[in-house]
């Protein structure tokens, strides 16, 4: 099939609708793609062959008795592997979880295929969605399609690979401290945050809870704000979903964004910051003040402390929900088992990789009698102190442009043994996860190697129609690799 690698939503649409191929030939070709290359790219831990045709089919069948194919109808779509999909492999790239079959799907997959997509296969993510540049998946690592010697960045380093690879369209990811938007920026994709509460974390497996979020990777905007309209909405299976209504993302797009006020917060320029992604993003902000946005500085000076905070209070909460984990229910359950407390201590052991163990004794520890209120508590303290900074913000500008990562993808091994290093490449994105606001990845040029350069679009809470119109304009505006 020409062209595969470049469809869209809608030439997919156009595609199945003018008879050019069916959905079932689409989703043969999807298939071959992904399977293809994916000993070399490690991009898929688990394909779905049967679960895809077959949703091929109901698609064609919807076509030939002229009925409406659904906004997603027929377009290939991947998972990441910590969100569940029933009756498929759901592993978190985890040993503990290694032959677990979800018995149910998340309300995040059942929207998408109520609404016609065809799911292809299962994304490798750093465990447990612990990670950076999903060189922690307990299987193999995840190679980016620019450059396969770097990593595709993580946690969600697979589904951002499968769309900026050519594999599918659109996949889904998760996003705690920024492993959406990190992973978009370095593969070239487009990557949304949506405000927490905007999409259901129903089904997804949980990490940090009160930092979780499910979102979208495509090619262009639109599809990502196609994609977002269908996953959103509330969810009486999970009391954190909000109910609000959603706007139809997509139809409203707009690429007027002049007397917009963007804000720029000198503090994600400072030292530590590659020149090349410096210059990529000042010219970005340029492009966008001659579409007629106003750029003013702004401050939020509490960002600083937010690496302490975000690690405090994500390994805190991910050292309560792995706890779980123990062997004895769905878990992987050691043969040295001799007593109870073997089996627990064990099965654990044998379960987790280092960073997943590294960041259980980190969050044990911080909620261990005498230490709560020195840490935990503090770090949610300074949670709010960054929360206002955001808050004030919004008063005076529609959103905020910075870097999604202080430098472009780094090479495979290269920051695997200096865990700390590896947490700064958060820096510019925990903020916006910590403050629970919208936010989003759209690719802004290139380094000099030819590495791909995100640049971030924060705005507040539920105003996920601003950040998409001005990604949207900022795409049409000669292209992201301008």
């Amino acid at each position: 099939m020409q062209n595969y690698r470049k469809l869209t939503i809608e030439s997919v649409r156009q595609g199945l609708l003018e008879g050019r191929f069916s959905a079932r030939e689409l989703a043969q070709e999807a298939l071959r793609t992904c399977e293809a290359g994916n000993g070399d790219s490690g991009v898929f831990l688990s394909f779905t062959p049967g679960r895809a045709l077959a949703a091929a089919d109901r698609v064609d069948a919807r076509i030939a008795a002229g009925r409406d194919i659904g906004p997603l109808g027929g377009v290939p779509l991947a998972v990441k592997d910590v969100i569940m999909t029933e009756g498929e492999r759901t592993t978190c790239a985890s040993r503990a979880l290694e032959n677990f079959v979800a018995p149910y799907s998340a309300t995040a997959v059942q929207r998408v295929e109520e609404a016609g997509a065809v799911i292809v296969g299962k994304t490798n993510c750093d465990e447990f969605a612990m990670g950076s540049s999903n060189e922690n998946s307990a299987f193999f690592p995840v190679r980016n399609p620019a450059d396969p010697e770097r990593v595709p960045g993580g946690s969600s380093g697979g589904s951002a690979a499968a769309v900026a690879g050519g594999c599918t369209p659109i996949s889904l990811g998760s996003d705690t401290g920024g492993s959406i938007r990190q992973p978009a920026s370095f593969c070239g994709a487009v990557g949304i945050m949506p405000t927490y509460g905007r999409v259901s974390r129903y089904g997804l497996v949980a990490f940090a809870s009160s930092l979780d979020h499910i979102g979208p990777f495509s090619r262009t905007v639109r599809d990502s704000a196609a994609l977002l309209g269908t996953i959103a909405g509330a969810d009486p299976f999970d009391s954190t979903a909000a109910n609000a209504s959603v706007p139809d993302y997509a139809a409203d797009l707009s690429a007027d964004v002049a007397g917009l006020k963007i804000g720029i917060p000198p503090e994600y320029f400072a030292d530590g910051l590659d020149p090349a992604v410096g210059e990529r993003i000042e010219a970005g902000i340029g492009r966008l003040e001659r579409l007629g946005c106003r750029t003013r500085k702004i401050s939020l000076p509490h960002t600083r402390y937010a690496i302490a905070s975000y690690y405090l209070i994500c390994t805190a909460e991910a050292s309560s929900n792995l706890a779980r984990y123990d062997g004895v229910r769905y878990s992987k359950r050691s043969e040295r088992s001799g007593t109870l407390s073997d089996m627990y201590r064990n099965s654990r052991a044998e379960s987790f990789g280092p960073e997943v163990t590294r960041r259980i004794i980190l969050g044990t520890y911080v909620l261990s009698a005498g230490y709560y209120d020195a840490y935990y508590r503090k770090a949610q303290e300074v949670r709010a102190l960054i929360a206002r900074d955001f808050s004030e913000a919004f008063a005076e500008v529609d959103a905020i442009i910075t870097p999604v990562s202080p430098f472009p993808a780094f090479k495979l091994g290269e920051k695997t043994s200096d865990p700390l290093q590896m947490y700064l490449s958060d820096i510019y994105t925990i903020t916006g996860s910590l403050a629970g606001i919208a936010g989003m990845s759209v690719p802004c040029g290139r380094s000099p190697e030819g590495l791909p350069i995100g640049m971030q679009i924060l705005t507040n809470h539920f105003r996920e129609q601003t950040m998409l119109n001005l990604g949207h304009a900022f795409e049409l505006d000669g292209g992201f690799e301008s």
